[in-house]
């Protein structure tokens, strides 16, 4: 067990039926933190919707259509999704699933030109 530093942030354990999120990209991590220093409360909404139900479909995540809809990741195709940190905002996250980890490939704090 390594040495702990006094006031080290303690991470949130998991529920044994959630995702785990990681970013796919550094520019993924980049917007991400972004939007954590803009939006920190939807960003933290944005968090429980990822680990909890990724693949629900809401008004604000849903599945991306046409040639958008799928990405290629180490051979394998997997639908390509987006969630939406807040109802009226521009900004958009785009991820994929594979097993019980939510890949964070974009995370744009804009409307992307692609779905515009």
């Amino acid at each position: 067990m390594s040495a702990t530093k006094k006031g080290e942030l303690v991470p949130r354990p998991p529920k044994k039926i959630e995702y785990e999120i990681r970013f796919a990209t550094a520019n993924a991590r980049k917007g991400w933190q972004d939007l954590v220093g803009t939006i920190r409360n939807s960003m933290a909404e944005t968090w429980d919707v990822l680990t909890r139900a990724p693949l629900a479909t809401t008004p604000t995540t849903y599945h991306l259509k046409g040639d958008l809809g799928t990405i290629e990741r180490g051979g394998v195709t997997h639908e390509r999704w987006q969630h939406k940190p807040t109802a009226t905002g521009t900004a958009r996250i785009w991820y994929y699933v594979h097993d019980r980890t939510v890949f964070l490939e974009q995370v744009h704090t804009s409307h992307p030109n692609e779905t515009k």
